[in-house]
């Protein structure tokens, strides 16, 4: 099989089909692998004590651990095995999230030829880091001569690689006061030097890639502020081979030095990807996280997200195995239009995301059209074939906005996305910072009018009937807050609401409500009145405390009272959402889920909550009426309420047919325009025993 040893590979799964998949994809491929069917936890810590397994493929459909739970076993083993993982059915979340896990990728199960690919890939890194091995063993006895010869000597040594530091040793770093390599690799060597010096230094350096420099030469150079002790230094220029291309070598005298220790070479070659020549993911990552918390002297850091358009049909132009020498010249000519001080890395199949250090967001946009354009004119050649091939860039500056790496990733991602869905072959700029800017700008102004509406108790409170569609024995109220502008107009919640949640105001404007809805009650003899609750109340400890002690301040019936949060805030914070309702049913307030979905096949969140009453969104009440699966789907929903014990309540209800469907379907309840329009109740709330917005504003 092509002179390729046997690959042990350890296949997870409770089918056996599997493992006949895998054996003949790896056939097809020209590999000869022995594979391990392991179908349990116990048997996967066999496997792993008594083979060497090289190779771990998951089928997280047929195993019953997850990848988390997989790698944290396998890693007690050998760390270093890769996991491939494979579903039925794969999208681009299902991807992130398995790598996120630990995966090296996530493959469909159907898509034999993507399998054979990502497999051929893992092996040949695995082959590459063999031959590493075997470098580094053959290499043992000199290694540790270097390592004498280093600690006996006080030079100062350090290695450049178009003009970047790609290694320092323990003296050049005491010479320029660093407390670890990561502090100057990858970083430009021109750095360190005094600017006035650099021109001279850098004619040195290309002098001596072309074997122009005399071996006993040496340069004159003084170091930048803050390195070095010594008014100049004297530096000594060699040229050695460095990862397959040329290296310089800087020794800084005395003369006598030894040469670069030839593991942490190995080293370096073992955190690049084979193919791209690019940092491995988790390399790139911890060093793009690093790179973040330095801003740059001047400019801004930019991220580009960089991937070859419609790369499958040029795989099966070209041939599965040949396709990754595509990937390979792209990133070469990626390479050459980064500056020193840019990082790169292969992010995850055939993406690229690059770090740029440029003036502007809008540079990194140039930079990106200049590699687009670039890319479609060149042709690509993989022995006899040639093919055309573009790109599409997308580009996102950094900003204050981006609370975490994820979120700067996931900026760059979307932009991407866009310019996919836009055709592809173009460069892409990222307009969440700008958006940002324009909303925090336009929350601004609300959060003024809001606080004014606060200070002058300019609220309003308007009540939506609710109405049996069994029995009308009850009158309930959805209860809605509306502002009024200085002017006396009405404002809609759906114009100052967002502002006032992004700018935590909703918490007071919620306590406003529950005082209206308690007054509401007493003057219009409601039975129950249903009033939401923001996702700011919901994580705050101290809702629930303080409406007890104002439902006892008042001697209200707290059963005439529901709370109501939205399903998505109560799944997203599941333990705050128990904790409430447990709060607040000690007391008797009752609860209901609101914009309740259809995309429920289980339903755990009502066994979770056990809500009173769930609200089905009334954005399904336009096509009800005439998309049976959609009543099919509700019915489903009003016949699992009915076995916990929960009452259902339509939103939106607009005419007689849509209540006819309800009824026939069995909801419980509905409201919407059918039933009664909104009416302003509460036009004026300037009691003795009434408090304003902003005197809750100051007690909170």
């Amino acid at each position: 099989m092509n002179g390729i040893p046997s690959i042990s590979i350890a296949v997870l799964t409770e089918q056996q089909n599997d493992v006949e998949l895998i054996n003949s994809t790896l056939r097809g491929a020209g590999h000869f692998a022995h594979c391990h069917w392991v179908n349990s936890q116990k048997q996967f810590a066999e496997t792993m004590a008594a083979e060497r397994v090289e190779l771990i493929i998951l089928n997280c459909d047929a195993y019953p651990q997850s990848i988390r739970q997989v790698v944290k076993e396998k890693d007690y083993y050998n760390p270093e095995v890769p996991i491939i993982a494979l579903r039925d059915e794969v999208n681009e979340v299902a991807m992130h999230d398995a790598m996120r896990g630990g995966a090296v990728d996530l493959v469909s199960v159907g898509m034999k030829k993507r399998l054979t690919a990502v497999i051929t890939r893992e092996l040949r890194a695995l082959r590459a880091e063999r031959a590493l091995n075997s470098t580094i063993m053959s290499a043992s006895s000199y290694k540790q001569q270097v390592r004498n010869l280093m600690q006996a000597s006080n030079a100062a040594i350090a290695l450049v690689q178009e003009g970047i530091v790609v290694e320092a040793n323990s003296s050049w770093l005491k010479l320029f006061k660093l407390a670890k390599l990561d502090e100057i690799a990858g970083m430009p060597l021109m750095d360190s030097f005094d600017a006035e010096h650099q021109a001279a230094l850098k004619g040195a350096l290309i002098a001596t890639i072309q074997d122009k420099w005399q071996p006993h030469e040496k340069l004159s150079v003084k170091p930048s502020i803050g390195a070095g002790d010594a008014e100049t230094l004297e530096l000594q220029f060699a040229k050695i081979d460095y990862d397959g291309a040329p290296c310089v070598q800087i020794c800084i005298v005395p003369p006598d030095k030894a040469a670069a220790e030839p593991t942490k070479l190995v080293h370096d070659a073992l955190q690049r990807d084979p193919t791209s020549l690019f940092f491995h993911r988790a390399e790139f990552l911890e060093r793009l996280g690093k790179r973040l918390k330095k801003k740059p002297k001047s400019g801004l850091h930019v991220l580009a997200y960089v991937r070859i358009d419609n790369f499958g049909a040029l795989r099966d132009k070209v041939g599965h195995i040949d396709s990754e020498e595509l990937i390979a010249q792209f990133s070469e000519i990626v390479r050459k239009r980064m500056h020193p001080r840019d990082l790169a890395g292969r992010f995850e199949g055939t993406s690229l995301l690059v770090l740029l250090e440029r003036g502007s967001a809008r540079d990194g946009q140039v930079w990106g059209q200049q590699l687009v354009k670039q890319v479609q004119q060149r042709t690509f050649d993989v022995d006899n074939k040639s093919t055309p091939m573009t790109c599409t860039v997308a580009v996102c500056g950094m900003s204050d906005i981006f609370n975490s790496l994820e979120s700067f990733v996931a900026a760059t991602i979307e932009a991407y996305r866009l310019g996919k869905e836009a055709g592809g072959n173009m460069s892409v700029l990222s307009e969440v910072a700008d958006k940002d800017t324009k909303q925090r700008e336009f929350d601004a102004i609300w959060v003024k009018h809001l606080r004014s509406a606060l200070m002058d108790n300019r609220f309003r409170l308007a009540q939506l009937p609710i109405a049996g569609l069994r029995s009308d024995s009850i009158q309930m109220f959805d209860l809605l807050v509306r502002m009024v502008d200085e002017q006396g107009n009405s404002v809609l919640p759906s114009e100052f609401l967002p502002a006032a949640e992004r700018s935590n105001m909703m918490k007071n404007i919620d306590r406003w409500m529950i005082k209206s809805a308690m007054e509401f009650c007493e003057e219009h003899e409601a039975d129950r009145v249903f009033v939401r609750l923001s996702r700011q109340s919901v994580l705050d400890a101290s809702t629930a405390p303080w409406m007890e002690q104002e439902f006892e301040k008042f001697g209200f019936d707290c059963s005439r009272l529901v709370a109501q949060i939205p399903e998505k805030d109560a799944a997203k914070h599941i333990k705050q959402t128990q904790a409430l309702v447990a709060g607040l049913r000690r007391i008797g307030v009752g609860f209901a889920l609101e914009h309740y979905g259809i995309d429920q096949k289980r339903f755990q969140i009502l066994d979770l909550l056990k809500p009173d009453y769930i609200k089905i969104d009334g954005e399904l009440m336009h096509s009800l009426m005439t998309d049976s699966e959609m009543q099919g789907s509700v019915a489903r929903i009003v016949e699992a309420a009915r076995t916990r014990n929960v009452k259902t309540i339509a939103e939106r209800v607009e005419n007689a047919n849509a209540m006819a469907v309800l009824f026939q379907l069995g909801l419980d309840f509905m409201q919407g325009h059918y039933v009664h329009e909104p009416e302003v109740v509460l036009e004026d709330l300037d009691s003795g025993e009434y408090q304003s917005l902003a005197e809750l504003q100051a007690t909170s």
